[in-house]
């Protein structure tokens, strides 16, 4: 064998042993799908049947809020909603409607420590949010109280934020913010109830002169009235961030009336 066979093959023994090893671990540990944990063959992915469940957003939605429309109304249209009253981010996007069949999806991530999902919802993010990630210097995560944080053991909007990054080579700025105050579950409350229970919760944090002069985006679980962002926002704005945008796993979705 001459010295270029040799170094042809030394070059591509890390590919070969790296294929090798993964398909050692598949054998042992067959990839499941994120939400039934059905066998799948490809580790990060949903099975077929759950794939058809899960309402993944896709044009056309609202220019501002994200909110994907039942018709075609071209590329700059607005839902009634802001064109009433403008939404305190720049723009908002998510990856799927938050709905019964993608909640087990959301809920194993964020409270049954289904953390391995994150480089698979960093994929789903970069896709979903790919106009916002163009304009982006910097990823922020929305910060969880050091007493919520101590039980969960994770902050599923950073992991989001770090597996996101990962994938765009954005930097992710996880002390921009801080939660001051730990505030009772939000969920089934209104906006207004929302606004008064985040009241002064979320302030700026040590890292936050990293974002001054920087458009931001945020980085959360779920986007149900944008009162969080809000919340985010204004630190963040004070803090001098140029604008911020919003980025989610995950939106809820009211029919207006």
């Amino acid at each position: 064998m001459d010295s270029a066979t040799d170094n042809r093959s030394i070059s591509s023994s890390p590919t070969w042993l790296l294929a090798v090893a993964r398909r050692f671990v598949d054998t042992l540990f067959p990839p499941q799908c994120l939400k039934c944990r059905a066998l799948v063959d490809t580790p990060g992915t949903l099975c077929a049947d759950c794939w058809r469940e899960v309402t993944f957003i896709a044009p056309p939605f609202c220019a501002a809020c994200g909110t994907p429309f039942a018709h075609e109304t071209g590329p700059d249209a607005f839902c009634g909603a802001c064109l009433k009253e403008s939404p305190p981010y720049g723009r908002a996007r998510a990856v799927f409607v938050y709905t019964d069949a993608s909640r087990d999806l959301v809920l194993r991530f964020k409270h049954a420590d289904a953390t391995h999902a994150a480089a698979a919802f960093g994929k789903w993010l970069a896709r979903a949010g790919s106009d916002l990630i163009a304009e982006a210097d910097v990823l922020v995560p929305v910060p969880l109280h050091w007493t919520r944080l101590f039980r969960r053991r994770y902050n599923q909007s950073a992991l989001l934020a770090q597996a996101l990054g990962k994938e765009t080579g954005l930097p992710v700025v996880e002390r921009a913010l801080t939660r001051r105050r730990a505030t009772p579950s939000l969920g089934r409350l209104n906006r207004s109830a929302r606004r008064r229970r985040l009241a002064g919760a979320i302030a700026s944090g040590k890292m936050a002169q990293q974002v001054s002069g920087k458009r931001v985006l945020l980085i959360d679980d779920v986007l149900t009235t944008g009162e969080t962002a809000a919340a985010c926002i204004r630190p963040l704005t004070r803090a001098g961030a140029t604008g911020v945008d919003v980025l989610t796993l995950a939106r809820v979705v009211r029919t207006e009336t």
